[in-house]
């Protein structure tokens, strides 16, 4: 029970980030190359997701 908590906050992430990378405008080989890097490394995978994963269309204007 442990890592319980933690495993579910994982899950949650993985599957918000799978389902932002599906809808999102990128082409068809990201979204695969995305969600297959979110599959097998789960962590390390939404982590990179964070950082230079494709968008859902929204642009951030600074």
């Amino acid at each position: 029970m442990e890592y319980g908590l933690l495993g579910l906050l994982i899950l949650i992430a993985d599957i918000y980030a799978i389902y932002q990378t599906l809808t999102s405008g990128a082409s068809t080989l990201a979204k695969i190359v995305w969600t297959l890097a979110i599959l097998i490394l789960p962590v390390l995978g939404f982590i990179a997701w964070l950082v230079a994963g494709p968008r859902g269309g929204r642009h951030a204007h600074i």
